[in-house]
């Protein structure tokens, strides 16, 4: 199959060829006057197209990207297209020092900066931070911006690695779109369908919309998709404008937690053995609807206003993570069930001004922004029922231990176990902050950016509990019932409200001896919030984090040539950790008991090099360097051990990619294209720490499981004839083995080498 869909690649690209040197033998053109219009009016929609899309941007406060002190990265929809990139970790390949750090069983993937989490707070869509428990859909985004490095200023709590913003396609006042279908290895199957234009003179809408459903290389593993993101534009007067955009996806998924690891090594199980119990399921919901209006008052001041509500909802239920007995495979496979739902309200109200003091320009962005969020998380407990109809708790799938080297020992199936809800654990949060920023231009040749942020949020934890006594139940054809369910709770457990507040100043320098040639340098804190109490039981205060970036950015030959160059350092000086003392002198040995006293640092470089040498050709690397360690620890059971390099944060990481659409000649309108992206030596599990033997004694746990670097290499071909382009991909040609790595589950190999082919149809 996959031999076939090359095969008709170049037999096209034969055609469309034959048929060039045919028209050009013969002085033939089918490009009279109609279709010269149709190109110039094609090329004035590509520009206003590119003028319209600007509504979004991580930065947000309108900055050069010249002009502002701290790195930034943008994969563009063409690229994205280009690579048919399914997930957003095919996108992140893209961009250097950006990383998958796990894939969570399948339910998502998890995202990693500069040696920090990107985690639930660093992932935004659309500007509104967005719930990180799913896989995005990708059909739909114009562009990926991932703003490297500490971004506190603008949106208050988030890890100081860096933030990545999703920004979805918006509509047009011209009519067009297209239709695809993508194809590919393990009955992979996608149809998608784009098209946009004008209701009449001042409102415009774009609708785009698929259905996945595809297997795996893992057996038993699937997944069905359904993807939908409609869009209105509502151009109000020559100053003001409103988007609306809503986005929901629905997606039903095998989870696979993958092989496992016994201390450490992971066992070399065939990369297609599924080791969960078939009938394990998980489910994923996801809708969003956002508004942004944009006016400016004149052409030196503007507003933007910005709400969103998002409402997410996560659930799944079977076998869950794998952690063998022995490097013989031996295990038994625990149960698990949860779900998780979030409701989230966001609003951002921006004021971008322009306006000069004492013979000096200012650039100022002040506004306030807030959000508000609901979420339930639900936990279960297995039970199995006796043979006089009493029940009792159970937690593992299988009554006799199973080999996963051997699939005969788990090859039969009991079916989904009975459970109930044991425990609800209901937070509200709540987080506000004010923010300004002014790049000062003090000399043609010199500018100088400070802001500072005021951030306050509170979160309120609530946790409901079910009675543990199950009812006796003779009826054998009775379902199993409690005499109370977690819902029914009516005291629950209240946590202390947690309230943090802090300030997050940013301050940088620029440089512009050139026109062409930006050197900059800035400063920026960050804060991490903090759960515990001290030796006084006073709330912890926040963990406030130091960051130090400079580089140099060039824009050389027409912007044909683009070369950055950045260092990094990430001071925590006030790591939290367990307390060595009470307040009375004495031993603490309450590890809710915490104090400020740890450190790590993270440093390093990162190099984005992008040409255009010729039209149609373009030329993307990447390279990275990062080392991020705990300085300084308690030296106490439980506490990190000085030294040791942080879990999951690769060494090394480089990418290449180029492609290239033939613009003359015979071989005019085919593609080629490749990207090829390495990962260095990382650790799986968790780090190594501190911990007491039998005896009393202080020894070191090693729990670090040695993951090695590897390269993956992917390739394109392509043709375009008229309003159609077929598009073939092959990737990771070398069938490289190798292994994302959650703590010390979810160990799950990377897919092997695949086929895809996308056949589009523009209209």
């Amino acid at each position: 199959m996959k031999i076939y869909l090359l095969t008709a690649c170049l037999l096209m690209s034969s055609i469309g060829q034959a048929q060039d040197k045919f028209q050009s033998d013969n002085n033939f053109s089918l490009e009279n006057d109609t279709v010269k219009r149709k190109r110039q009016t094609l090329q004035e929609i590509e520009i206003r197209e590119k003028k319209q899309k600007k509504f979004v941007s991580a930065v947000r406060s309108g900055l050069k990207p010249m002009d502002n002190p701290q790195s930034l990265q943008t994969i563009g929809g063409e690229m994205i297209s280009q690579q048919q990139s399914v997930r957003l970790s095919d996108v992140i390949k893209n961009a250097n020092g950006v990383y998958v750090g796990s894939a969570r069983g399948g339910a998502q993937e998890s995202f990693w900066s500069r040696g920090y989490d990107m985690g639930a707070n660093n992932i935004f869509k659309n500007g509104f931070r967005q719930n990180g428990g799913s896989m995005p859909e990708v059909i739909s985004l114009e562009k990926v911006e991932l703003l490297k490095g500490s971004s506190a200023l603008l949106y208050g709590n988030v890890a100081p690695g860096g933030i990545m913003n999703l920004v979805t396609k918006t509509p047009l006042f011209e009519r067009g779109g297209e239709l695809a279908f993508q194809t590919g290895s393990y009955d992979f199957y996608k149809p998608v369908l784009d098209f946009y234009g004008p209701l009449n003179q001042t409102i415009a809408y774009r609708f785009v919309g698929s259905v996945e459903k595809a297997k795996s290389f893992r057996d038993v593993v699937e997944r069905e998709r359904y993807y939908a993101n409609p869009s209105f534009l509502f151009k109000v007067s020559k100053k003001t404008d409103i988007l609306l955009q809503g986005d929901y996806l629905y997606d039903n998924w095998i989870p696979d937690f993958g092989t496992g690891a016994f201390g450490k090594t992971i066992l070399e199980v065939p990369i297609n053995r599924y080791l969960g119990a078939k009938w394990s399921n998980g489910q994923t919901r996801q809708a969003s609807v956002n508004a942004l209006v944009k006016h400016s008052f004149n052409d030196a001041w503007k507003l933007t206003a910005n709400v969103s509500y998002q409402d997410y909802l996560r659930q799944t239920e079977g076998t869950d993570r794998l952690q063998p007995k022995n490097l013989q495979g031996d295990l038994v496979r625990p149960l698990g069930k949860s779900r998780a739902e979030e409701i989230i309200l966001g609003q951002q109200i921006g004021v971008e001004g322009h306006f000069k003091t004492f013979g000096m320009k200012h650039q100022l962005f002040t506004g306030v922004d807030g959000e508000t969020n609901y979420s339930d998380s639900y936990a279960y407990v297995f039970m199995k029922k006796n043979a006089n109809g009493s029940f009792k708790p159970i937690t593992n799938y299988d009554d006799a231990p199973i080999n996963i080297f051997k699939p005969e020992t788990f090859a039969s199936e009991k079916g989904p176990q009975d459970n109930y809800n044991s425990t609800i654990t209901k937070n509200f949060g709540k987080r506000y902050g004010f923010f300004a920023q002014d790049l000062i231009t003090i000399h043609k040749k010199v500018k100088v950016l400070a802001g500072l942020r005021w951030s306050w949020q509170e979160v309120d934890s609530k946790v409901y509990k079910a009675l543990t006594k199950l009812s006796n139940i003779n009826d054998p054809k009775s379902d199993p019932i409690l005499v109370y369910e977690a819902n029914m709770d009516s005291n629950p457990v209240e946590n202390p409200i947690q309230i943090t507040q802090a300030f997050s100043p940013k301050f940088g320098v620029v440089y512009q001896p050139l026109s062409q040639v930006s050197i900059f340098g800035s400063y920026a804190n960050s804060f991490i919030p903090n759960a515990g109490v001290d030796i006084y039981d006073n709330p912890l205060k926040p963990s406030l984090v130091d960051q130090y970036e400079a580089g140099i950015k060039t824009e050389f030959l027409q912007n044909k040539l683009n070369v950055n160059l950045t260092a990094y350092i990430i001071d925590n000086s006030e790591l939290v950790q367990m307390a060595s003392h009470d307040k009375n002198g004495n031993i603490n040995t309450n590890s809710n008991v915490k104090a400020l006293s740890g450190q790590t640092k993270s440093k390093g470089i990162e190099l984005d090099v992008c040409a255009k040498p010729l039209e149609g050709f373009r030329i993307n690397a990447g390279y990275s360097y990062n080392d991020m360690r705990f300085v300084k620890t308690s030296g106490l059971v439980g506490s990190a051990v000085e030294g040791d390099r942080l879990a999951r944060t690769p060494d090394h990481t480089a990418n290449l990619s180029f492609f290239y659409t033939v613009q003359h000649g015979l071989f005019k309108n085919v593609s080629l294209g490749a990207i090829g992206n390495y990962v260095g030596n990382r650790i799986g599990g968790w780090n190594n720490r501190y911990a007491k033997n039998t005896a009393g004694e202080l020894y070191i746990e090693d729990r670090e499981i040695p993951v090695s670097d590897y390269t993956t290499v992917d390739a394109t071909v392509g043709y375009t004839w008229k309003n159609i382009t077929l598009l073939c991909k092959a990737s990771n040609i070398t069938n490289t083995l190798n292994y994302t790595v959650h703590e010390n589950y979810s160990i799950n190999p990377i897919a092997p080498r695949q086929f895809m082919a996308n056949l589009k149809y523009k209209f």
